[in-house]
């Protein structure tokens, strides 16, 4: 081995361990992502269970809901819980279209959840006519999407 070629080895030595190490850096962003979206999954998901299961715990909740979307009338304080309530729930729905758009459903599980949205509309007149005098606080994509589960001219004939 002459005198050059130990200094070109360990040269080439030095540039295969950066390149390793690039390539375990790359890895280890891959698995990073996976975690991260599974962990955004799971905050879906566990955001959807407790907005489910406060009726079920929360008696007087139940009761609003269910006059509420039998068309029943409300008190002022009940109407502002049902809107806040129902807020929440489209605020969810929009973090769900979000997360669709970004890629972290796919076609089937969001087609599951825009059905799963369009019944509960049907299921609620007032929910409906909320939706149509807060639509412009939403994002624009969303906007679109929820009105495309709503017949055509629900908005202005107010169902």
């Amino acid at each position: 081995m002459s005198k050059h070629s130990l200094p070109r080895w360990l040269g080439l030595a030095a540039n295969a361990g950066v390149l390793i190490g690039i390539v375990l850096v790359i890895m280890e962003l891959d698995q990073n992502r996976d975690m991260m979206r599974a962990q955004i999954r799971h905050e879906l998901s566990m955001a959807i269970v407790g907005l489910l299961q406060e009726p079920a715990v929360n008696p007087q909740l139940a009761d609003v809901l269910y006059r509420a979307n039998a068309s029943m009338d409300l008190s002022p304080t009940e109407q502002y819980q049902f809107e806040m309530r129902t807020n929440a729930l489209f605020r969810y729905w929009e973090d769900v279209h979000y997360q669709y758009r970004v890629g972290l459903y796919d076609e089937t599980e969001f087609a599951r959840q825009r059905e799963a949205w369009r019944q509960s509309l049907a299921k609620s007149g007032r929910a409906v006519s909320y939706w149509c005098g807060v639509r412009s606080l939403y994002s624009p994509d969303f906007g679109t999407e929820m009105d495309g589960l709503l017949a055509q001219d629900a908005c202005e004939t107010g169902l």
